[in-house]
């Protein structure tokens, strides 16, 4: 799964309606691994490469523990693709000009 589509603490507060803090107790975390074993009782985080990475949640992770641990009958979660930011256009830009580039190539050649 696209990073893109991992949702953030904040956005797995507003589909659980609990706090920010509530959602990092029941996190599985631990000090001393960054990536502990999955725990079927606590709200498991996508793997991370290093200490300092935020905690990233899929979608079917939050909605099973939503339903297994908290009980809640219907969960709806929605996953929408980022707004366009300046640097998305700026990439998407850069992108056309080497396609183009290569298309010039390969027909010189």
């Amino acid at each position: 799964m696209e990073e893109n589509h991992l949702l953030s603490v904040d956005a797995v507060q507003k589909i659980l309606n609990r706090s920010r803090a509530s959602v990092y107790r029941y996190a599985n975390t631990d000090p001393l691994l960054m990536n502990p074993p999955f725990d079927p009782n606590r709200l498991n985080p996508e793997i991370r490469d290093h200490k300092e990475a935020a905690l990233m949640f899929h979608p079917n992770e939050v909605a099973r523990f939503a339903q297994d641990v908290l009980g809640i009958k219907q969960v709806t979660i929605e996953v929408s693709p980022p707004a366009e930011t300046v640097t998305h256009q700026l990439l998407q830009q850069i992108l056309a000009e080497l396609q183009s580039i290569r298309a010039l190539l390969k027909a010189q050649s």
